[in-house]
């Protein structure tokens, strides 16, 4: 089969042909159909993720058919959990202290072929096209386990408008909040494509909102947004950190965080999540924008989006 091989880090991906994967018991062999492009991705080709299984195909937001079965399913970031450590038993699987993960510790869908735990794979809203349907499998899953932990914010700031937020700006416009996004200062392309998707406000991130915020979200592996993003929102109110790697956040005077303000990071996402947000998508209904691109072409994909020229989400087809 074909697929994009990392090999070691800082080094674009090969292009190689693999042998066919061998499903084991409880997997399922999978014809991939799509696999979007992540964030999380480029942190793992950067090192800044550091321990994957090396030579690694990347890529968690599959969506692909069932060789020998008339049915399509979504392979998302969390690929196996141990089911019996404290974290499982609790209900955060997310935490599994010996969790693997697809395209990290188990090859993605950079490929033609991939097999995964059927266990978590997800169901699909059939009315979304495979290329539609993979941003969904972690921009949008991550996006609304942060927005869970947003609670009821009414004025809800998004920090970095990419692939999560164009979604779950679309989730939360449909629970009746108000949005507000934040780009990179002077990216007036990506503030048009907001404000085409319905937020009240947008601008740069280096600008102050028109109005305080109940809640904040960062989706920018920035560190230097918390301090930001403490300054713009109420008392009470919560930053959530929503990437899996961000730059170190600098220091900061108490006085931002006084007055019962919260900052949280999310982990990874849950089974439940999956179920949660798939079902919900096709009720706002979420569109998603996407930008498809050749299996061979991932990695001009992956420094599209490190060079944040992708609005919306980028997608491989094999």
């Amino acid at each position: 089969m074909r697929a994009m091989v990392l090999e070691e880090a800082r080094r674009p991906l090969r292009a190689a042909d693999l042998p066919e994967p061998k499903p084991r018991d409880g997997e399922l062999l999978l014809r991939v159909l799509a696999c979007a492009v992540c964030r999380t991705d480029l942190h793992i080709l950067d090192g800044e993720l550091d321990r994957p299984k090396l030579p690694l195909v990347l890529g968690h937001q599959i969506v692909a058919d069932v060789v020998g079965e008339e049915r399509r399913v979504g392979v998302p970031w969390l690929g196996w959990t141990d089911e019996k450590c404290r974290y499982c038993l609790a209900g955060l699987e997310n935490l599994c202290e010996h969790v693997q993960f697809t395209g990290y510790d188990r090859d993605g869908g950079y490929a033609e072929l991939a097999v995964a735990d059927e266990r978590y794979c997800l169901e699909l809203p059939a009315q979304y096209p495979a290329e539609g349907a993979a941003p969904l499998l972690c921009a949008g899953l991550i996006g609304y386990r942060a927005l869970r932990f947003a609670g009821d914010a009414e004025a809800l700031g998004l920090y970095g408008f990419g692939s999560s937020a164009h979604i779950i700006a679309q989730v939360a416009r449909h629970e009746g909040r108000r949005v507000f996004a934040f780009t990179r200062p002077g990216d007036e392309e990506g503030q048009t494509f907001a404000r085409s998707l319905g937020v009240e406000w947008a601008g740069g991130s280096d600008e102050a909102p028109p109005e305080e915020l109940d809640a904040a979200i960062i989706f920018a592996p920035v560190g230097a947004l918390v301090p930001v993003a403490l300054r713009a929102v109420r008392k009470a109110g919560e930053v959530v950190c929503a990437g899996i790697h961000m730059s170190d956040i600098p220091s900061f005077p108490y006085e931002l965080l006084w007055g019962e303000r919260v900052v949280r990071s999310v982990a990874n996402l849950t089974r439940r999540d999956g179920e949660e947000f798939l079902a919900l998508a096709p009720q706002v209904p979420v569109r998603t924008e996407v930008e498809t691109f050749r299996l061979e072409d991932a990695n001009e994909a992956l420094e599209r989006l490190r060079r944040g020229e992708i609005h919306g989400s980028a997608v491989l087809r094999p």
